[in-house]
């Protein structure tokens, strides 16, 4: 395994902020179940801590793991989309502080099609948070040196690699009576209604 991702792993198990390439922009990781580090995260970001953090998992069977009473359509789209550029905004289960969600009762989840962050996930053996590696409203970065630039000192570890994708996920909220794209971004909501055979609404 590549130096770089044995330091990284190591860092997110003693709760530190890592920065890596995704599918889709670079992502800001900690490790999801460790509060201290998910801190780090709004520090780092300058984000509000009623704006949620999304997560990243290594397989959509992992969803149970983190969302609660899932519905057929998010397995659909699973089935459909990921791993890709679809994030899922489901009902939290408990195992998820409310530190992540913003004190909501939904969490945003991906799987991501981008060897990195799984092999991240995978070495933790928990989920990661996978916000992009940005200060809270600017430019979602796709290079290493980007993420240098915006987050300097703020991050232990910034990972070299490619983002092929270069757009953010779209991200569709599954817990109302239909489901409703809340950010529209590397998968249309055309795809979606074509995969899930249902009239999808754009918030």
């Amino acid at each position: 395994m590549d130096g770089q991702i044995l330091q990284a792993i190591d860092i997110l198990k003693k709760g530190g902020v890592v920065a890596f390439p995704t599918d889709t922009v670079y992502g800001l990781g900690a490790n999801a179940f460790n509060d201290s580090a998910v801190l780090r995260i709004y520090q780092a970001k300058c984000r509000p801590h009623h704006l949620a953090l999304p997560l990243l998992l290594a397989d959509i069977s992992q969803i149970t793991s983190v969302a609660r009473d899932v519905p057929e359509i998010a397995w659909q789209l699973a089935e459909c989309f990921l791993p890709g550029g679809l994030t899922m905004v489901l009902y939290k289960s408990s195992s998820v502080s409310t530190l992540i969600t913003g004190k909501s009762n939904k969490i945003a989840v991906r799987v991501p099609s981008h060897p990195t962050p799984i092999v991240l996930i995978e070495g933790l053996g928990v989920p990661i948070t996978g916000t992009s590696a940005n200060l809270t409203g600017s430019p979602s970065p796709l290079t290493a040196e980007e993420v240098h630039n915006q987050m300097e000192n703020r991050v232990d570890l910034i990972i070299d690699g490619v983002c092929p994708g270069g757009i953010a996920s779209t991200v569709i909220d599954l817990t109302g009576e239909s489901p409703m794209i809340l950010r529209e971004g590397a998968i249309s909501g055309e795809d979606i209604e074509r995969a899930c055979g249902a009239l999808i609404r754009k918030g």
